[in-house]
């Protein structure tokens, strides 16, 4: 386990995710961009994270990656606290931060044990990160361990039934004649760092221990249209073929449930 979870901080700690699309100088003006050109491709997070909602509360962030998230929390008064597997998201965010005139308590951190004291948290907030740990269940048992009761959580994991799976699953499974290869051990294989994971909705339902008011909702991404040029592992001439001819007006017509990101939110318990 601690093998894998080695490979994973060894696979980030090479490029954030979008760094190298984005981050050129590390200049106020690149953290601008990378900022604007997110909630381009990805409008639902604001309403999802409901950044100024938290006024004065605590908040953790899971997985601050290079802190656009983490800068909207903050801008809208959390009292925030974020970590990061890699010592070089928390260097970025640290020096976002202080290009921007913000704060944070940030450290480099285990999700899968987290340093902070039962029931400390108004918040926890991960997005597309805890399906990257190899105990990703243990992750959310410790999310809601630090959470208050009645405080949230609000968590974007993979869902496994997307179009990003079955394209993969094509390339790798399909055109190389093993048909027999599971979704689960393509996502392993070949999205992004080793091990990573996928659930399907009842799977990421039984996630939390103790949760109540959970809401799941899944979404088509610029991933699962081919809209987009993002991504750090996946390039070539079959994939500029592919998002030429693309589908996607059938897709978002009749496969909207089959899109790779599953914003899950819910609650603790009160006792």
């Amino acid at each position: 386990m601690e093998h894998s979870k080695e490979l994973v901080r060894q696979y980030w700690e090479e490029a954030s995710c979008g760094e190298k699309l984005y981050l050129q100088d590390l200049a106020k003006e690149d953290f601008l961009r990378q900022a604007e050109i997110r909630y381009q491709l990805e409008p639902f997070i604001p309403d999802f994270a409901e950044f100024e909602k938290y006024c004065g509360r605590k908040v953790l962030e899971i997985g601050v990656d290079l802190g656009a998230d983490h800068q909207r929390f903050a801008e809208g008064g959390a009292d925030l606290y974020g970590i990061d597997l890699t010592r070089r998201a928390v260097d970025h965010v640290q020096h976002r931060f202080q290009i921007m005139g913000l704060s944070s308590c940030l450290a480099v951190g285990d999700a899968e044990q987290l340093d902070f004291d039962d029931e400390s948290f108004d918040l926890v907030y991960s997005w597309g990160v805890i399906h990257h740990s190899p105990d990703t269940g243990k992750v959310a048992r410790e999310i809601m361990r630090v959470l208050k009761p009645g405080g949230e959580f609000k968590v974007m994991m993979y869902h496994k039934y997307s179009f990003v799976g079955y394209m993969l699953w094509l390339r790798y499974a399909l055109m190389k004649l093993r048909l027999f290869m599971p979704l689960e051990q393509v996502y392993a294989r070949y999205l992004e760092s080793p091990g990573t994971k996928a659930y399907s909705v009842a799977e990421a339902r039984g996630l939390f221990p103790g949760a109540v008011g959970i809401d799941i909702r899944t979404v088509l991404t610029h991933g699962d249209l081919l809209a987009s040029e993002a991504g750090q592992r996946h390039k070539g001439m079959l994939l500029s073929a592919a998002r030429a001819i693309w589908p996607r007006f059938l897709i978002r017509r009749f496969f909207e449930n089959h899109g790779l990101f599953m914003m899950i939110k819910g609650k603790k318990g009160i006792r």
